[in-house]
């Protein structure tokens, strides 16, 4: 469908299908095999600019809102969702100090992010707080000119990679939620280091490690915003990352649907292509209806974020659960129509339905999602 793309968003799009069919789609199976960290993609991607999209003009980016995002994230997740993953996690990290931080955070810490010259992380979750954010207990207390952050980050997306992590730490712990601020912590800075690599079932081409802070000493400027308003900051990043989230599961759906009618135009069974059956039409067909609704749904909720960015928690919501429940369904469909060569590492199905598992826990769990859903349509109709 026509969806009245700028000449700069087809720009956009073009650019990382680019990079996808060049760099991503050749190198995909070897670094889920290896678990290998895609640095020279990034470069590639970083070389194209594609790091700028988000970042204010001010601050050397393209100026770019959740859209375009969206638009460089689908294409790129066609090719690998764990190369797309790692460059989704940049933007998630740099969120906090776009959404909360002064000028001077800004001017220090963005146009790296904006050359791909540092990456960043976003560093949440711990062992008893995930869905639950307000169960974080990693702390942070003021020792003169310095914090002093101690605790354990757990999954952090390209932990150990990254150069620059927003970190959620208590600051008050008599506040509850309201007690939470938002550090920038820097690779090397003392008492900070990182975990193991994980080995995951699918996005194995990103990294993912523990956050370590042992009296972890950073600089009074470094905290983000207000002291207090750290859970605060948190909400506003997710609502405008979920979005991205979404756009991987309308591409990893799409490249599944297109291996799956490929194989199925050329698979011949009882003397015919099995496209010529009516089963395996109305499975196409249904895979090919879900992505484009998902499309249209994801769309719709990022311009309405970049229009609305105070009321974008249901939008945001509904397209993660919608995009992502799609992709675990038609990648499945997917691996089902090729039978068993879709079962086989040798065919990239195999790899999709693996990869598409996460998009349903990780930047909160559908489950969550729906409670968010719900939660907003009780006050609508209050």
């Amino acid at each position: 469908m026509d969806y009245f793309l700028t000449e700069e968003q087809q720009m956009i799009a073009e650019t990382a299908r680019e990079i996808t069919d060049e760099k991503i789609i050749p190198r995909r199976a070897e670094l889920d095999e290896k678990n290998e960290f895609p640095t020279s993609i990034l470069q590639d991607m970083s070389k194209a600019d594609l790091f700028g999209i988000f970042i204010p003009e001010d601050y050397g980016g393209f100026g770019g809102g959740c859209f375009e995002i969206v638009l460089a994230l689908e294409e790129l997740s066609r090719g690998c969702v764990g190369v797309a993953t790692s460059y989704a996690a940049s933007a998630l990290g740099i969120f906090p100090v776009l959404i909360a931080g002064s000028d001077e955070m800004k001017q220090k810490y963005l146009p790296d992010i904006a050359s791909g010259e540092k990456w960043a992380a976003f560093g949440l979750t711990e062992a008893n707080a995930g869905s639950d954010a307000s169960g974080v207990q990693t702390t942070a207390v003021l020792d003169g000119d310095e914090w002093v952050l101690n605790g354990t980050k757990q999954w952090i997306t390209n932990g150990g990679e990254s150069q620059i992590y927003t970190i959620v730490a208590i600051t008050d712990p008599a506040k509850g939620a309201r007690g939470a601020s938002m550090f920038v912590v820097e690779d090397g800075d003392p008492g900070f280091s990182y975990g193991k690599k994980e080995d995951k079932m699918g996005i194995r081409s990103s990294a993912t490690r523990e956050l370590i802070m042992r009296d972890c000493r950073i600089p009074l400027d470094r905290l983000i915003g207000r002291k207090g308003t750290g859970f605060i900051t948190v909400m506003k990043t997710l609502d405008v990352s979920r979005p991205g989230i979404a756009s991987l599961g309308i591409g990893l759906g799409q490249a599944a649907l297109d291996e799956a009618v490929i194989y199925a135009k050329q698979r011949v069974q009882f003397g015919k292509p099995i496209i010529a059956f009516q089963a395996i039409q109305h499975m196409l067909a249904d895979m090919a209806i879900q992505i484009e609704a998902g499309r249209s749904l994801v769309y719709s909720a990022a311009r309405h974020i970049d229009a609305h960015p105070k009321d974008m928690s249901k939008a945001s919501s509904m397209c993660k659960v919608f995009a992502t429940d799609m992709a675990m369904k038609v990648t499945t469909d997917a691996v089902q129509v090729l039978g068993g060569y879709g079962y086989m590492k040798e065919y990239p199905v195999e790899k999709m339905m693996r990869d598409a598992k996460i998009l349903q826990i990780y930047e909160g769990t559908n489950q969550i999602q729906r409670n968010v859903v719900g939660q907003e349509l009780n006050k609508e109709y209050a």
